[in-house]
């Protein structure tokens, strides 16, 4: 059987497979679109009252790596910020990019829609590294500073908006994540990140997650009101639930909506796993490789998995990837984490502890040299990476290998069918 594997660039690319190979297609459950109006409606009760004496209302949204609906979640507050007297000079939009860079003018249609011109002169990219717009107001429980934007203490009133969806070190996106790493100083980003080097930091993983508790211990310290619109899609990067009011629960009712969404169930793990970054997560190497964390918890050992990731902007995070290409193994990686630790390395370490166990292809806009020198292994073409992984497993005794796609990696997260750890 032909399949179409989506590949930003170069339309949908097709990958045929025998069909006894085939152990399945696993996506995101499918759960329909809900009805948008209705849905918001529900969301934002309690807005009104919240927004009763604002005079200045800073809105986070997230950046282009991610899928949220920011345009049609701004399309439903704005008739309540208008029914509240609340002017336009009034509001300033933050976009939490954590570490990553500013907003591109190009990117601007994505992140606002409709409203792109009435308010790109009120949107403001958050930057880590400006000291001059961040404040230190404490520390977490795991000693990591807690230092945010000064924007969030120049208003009265703050709506948090994103999505949520599993997250291979944060257990979730979401929520409190609009703050910390969202809108963070660089120092709080990666003391926060260092954690992800932790077992119990991974993808569903919430209570005794360290990452989870950073992010959970700088939202006391915040002091205005802060009302959450958070969203959840489907695998059309649909919206099948909206969730509003307090941050916490809204957080965690939409993190009840996000299991049912995306943990799949599958009979067993494969001998090869193709997982694929799809757009936006596809940006770069960086967040891409979520792909490859989630993929290859549906590879058996020694198996093979199989990255499809355009990374049309290149690698994104090159901490990780100096480390890793000054890196003689993926062990003599980990060993250097553990002896220090910068800025995204803990993506360093989640690709070494990964290269151990089994063999990474990476079909990518990467050049061969680049993706060799961080363990993986390029090819150009899907059915002939296919059919060499399978004679790999063939050759170590595998007298029918199967095969597992993931056509959206970066947020499946394959569990195997009676697997209760």
């Amino acid at each position: 059987m032909t399949t179409a594997i989506p590949y930003t660039g170069k339309g949908d690319l097709a990958l045929t497979i025998a069909e006894e190979q085939l152990l399945g297609i696993y996506e995101p459950n499918d759960i329909p679109q809900a009805e948008g109006a209705a849905l918001f409606e529900g969301a934002l009760t309690g807005l009104d009252a919240f927004l009763t004496g604002c005079t200045s209302l800073l809105v986070i949204i997230n950046d282009a790596t991610r899928p949220t609906p920011t345009p049609a979640m701004l399309t439903a507050l704005m008739p309540r910020l208008e029914k509240a007297g609340i002017k336009d000079e009034m509001i300033t939009i933050l976009v939490a990019t954590g570490a990553h860079r500013a907003v591109k003018e190009s990117e601007l249609p994505q992140l606002l829609g409709v409203w792109t011109e009435r308010f790109k002169g009120r949107l403001v990219s958050h930057v880590s590294t400006d000291e001059e717009r961040l404040v230190e107001i404490g520390k977490t429980r795991n000693g990591t500073p807690i230092i945010l934007n000064t924007l969030l203490f120049a208003c009265d009133r703050i709506i948090a908006t994103g999505s949520v969806e599993p997250h291979y070190f944060a257990g979730f996106t979401g929520g409190r994540k609009a703050f910390l790493p969202g809108i963070a100083g660089y120092r709080t980003i990666e003391a926060n990140h260092k954690l992800a080097i932790s077992p119990s930091a991974c993808a569903l993983a919430l209570e005794g997650n360290p990452v989870h508790e950073d992010m959970m211990d700088a939202l006391p310290h915040i002091k205005a009101p802060i009302f959450s619109l958070m969203t959840v899609l489907n695998k059309e990067q649909e919206v099948v639930a909206a969730t509003g009011g307090d941050l916490i629960t809204s957080f965690e009712e939409a993190v009840g909506v996000a299991t049912g969404v995306f943990c799949v169930e599958i009979p067993q793990r494969g001998d090869v796993v193709v997982s694929v970054a799809k757009f936006p997560m596809d940006i770069n190497l960086y967040q891409a490789q979520k792909a490859i964390d989630n993929g290859a918890l549906a590879v058996k050992d020694g198996g093979t998995l199989i990255l499809v990731a355009s990374c049309r902007e290149g690698i994104g995070g090159e901490e990780f990837a100096r480390l890793l290409s000054s890196s003689s193994s993926p062990d003599d990686a980990l060993a250097t984490i553990q002896g220090t630790y910068k800025l995204g390395y803990h993506k360093a370490a989640k690709m070494a502890a990964v290269s151990k166990r089994i063999t990474v292809m990476a079909l990518t806009d990467l050049d061969g040299a680049t993706i060799r020198s961080l363990f993986l292994e390029p090819i150009d073409d899907l059915d002939t990476a296919v059919g060499k992984a399978l004679d790999r497993a063939r050759e170590r005794g595998v007298a029918d290998p199967k095969v597992i796609i993931l056509p959206d990696g970066c947020v499946t997260v394959p569990k195997v069918r009676h697997d209760k750890s």
